[in-house]
């Protein structure tokens, strides 16, 4: 894509602006390999990858499955090449496979990283050591100062709508106030599910979008069938926003919280102090399926392969600015 010099190498040159974001339990190599072959940088949680008691760290063995597809894959289209791979690291305190996920990261050179949950100068300088760029998740423009501050190369701006752990500011806000001050690499994450709202991102002062629930109703999603169909049958009213399962404000698909018993219309607040990714995700097992998503699902119509939901969004993408030609013009 043309106009993005001004950006690292990394996220230069994709098919279409964007990142697909990192999803708990869902985004395994094979979906991160299909979002790469399909011209954006695919991502998944460091903490995914989780191997039994004495086996070897399975993110090493995803990080070369990963590095040796991508890299057959550029061999046979030197033309057409994937775009880079990203990794995102929970910097959480109950996080205990942080340094060491951090020593293997940076082993194999992952050339994206994506930090959440707390800004930490030793894993923006790891990613450094090895030639990546960090780039760290924030709801508020406080945060956003902190992570820069602490060596972050570019921002994620969570805004309201996204799925998973979202920020209550609208993306117009929040945009504009961190552009006040940062010139640097900037993405927004928040119901960026179609082509329009993508070139509404770039058109804000984004230079990406962070594309997240289209990709669950995938054919390489490492999600249950149930979930994906739920997706494409549901919208936006169809979400809620709960701290109880995590401590955190997130999204959750209302069908899923009902299913489990409880009434997604009246549910206690959870508790910040309780969060704990010491067994790979903040929500215990007991909530297991109450499925995260954002608001912008009801672009979802069908489970596709992830190559056609970013040749929908490139099409859409294409047609909304010359549509915004027009009406400018």
């Amino acid at each position: 894509m043309s106009g993005d010099h001004h950006l690292p190498k990394a996220l230069q040159g994709l098919r279409i602006p964007a990142i697909a974001s990192p999803l708990f339990i869902i985004s395994v190599p094979a979906l991160v390999i299909a979002q790469c072959k399909a011209g954006v940088i695919g991502s998944f949680p460091a903490l995914n990858a989780r191997e039994g008691d004495g086996e070897s760290p399975l993110l090493e063995a995803w990080l070369q499955e990963i590095t040796d597809e991508l890299d057959r894959h550029n061999q046979a289209n030197p033309d057409a090449p994937a775009a880079p791979f990203a990794v995102n690291q929970i910097v959480h305190r109950s996080n205990a496979r942080l340094d060491r996920d951090i020593e293997i990261c940076a082993k194999w050179k992952v050339p994206v990283w994506i930090t959440s949950l707390g800004a930490r100068a030793e894993v923006n300088e790891a990613a450094h050591s090895c030639g990546g760029i960090a780039l760290h998740d924030v709801i508020n423009n406080r945060f956003a100062k902190k992570a820069i501050e602490k060596g972050a190369d570019g921002l994620i701006a969570v805004a309201a709508g996204a799925g998973g752990h979202a920020g209550p500011q609208s993306p117009l806000a929040l945009i504009r106030e961190i552009r006040e001050w940062f010139d640097g690499p900037l993405l927004l994450s928040g119901a960026i599910a179609t082509g329009d709202s993508l070139l509404a991102a770039l058109a804000m002062g984004a230079d990406l979008g962070y594309i997240g629930s289209p990709f669950i109703a995938t054919k390489e999603a490492n999600a249950v069938q149930e979930y994906k169909q739920m997706i494409v049958d549901s919208g936006a009213e169809d979400i809620v926003t709960s701290s109880l399962f995590t401590g955190v404000s997130g999204n959750y698909l209302k069908s899923s919280i009902s299913n489990a018993g409880m009434d997604p219309n009246a549910l206690p607040q959870g508790d910040q102090k309780t969060m704990d990714f010491a067994a790979g995700s903040s929500k215990p097992k007991a909530w297991k399926e109450i499925w995260g998503a954002g608001q912008g699902i009801g672009a979802v119509e069908a489970i596709t392969p992830a190559e056609d939901v970013v040749a929908r969004i490139e099409t859409e993408f294409h047609a909304a600015f010359e549509r915004l030609k027009g009406r400018l013009a």
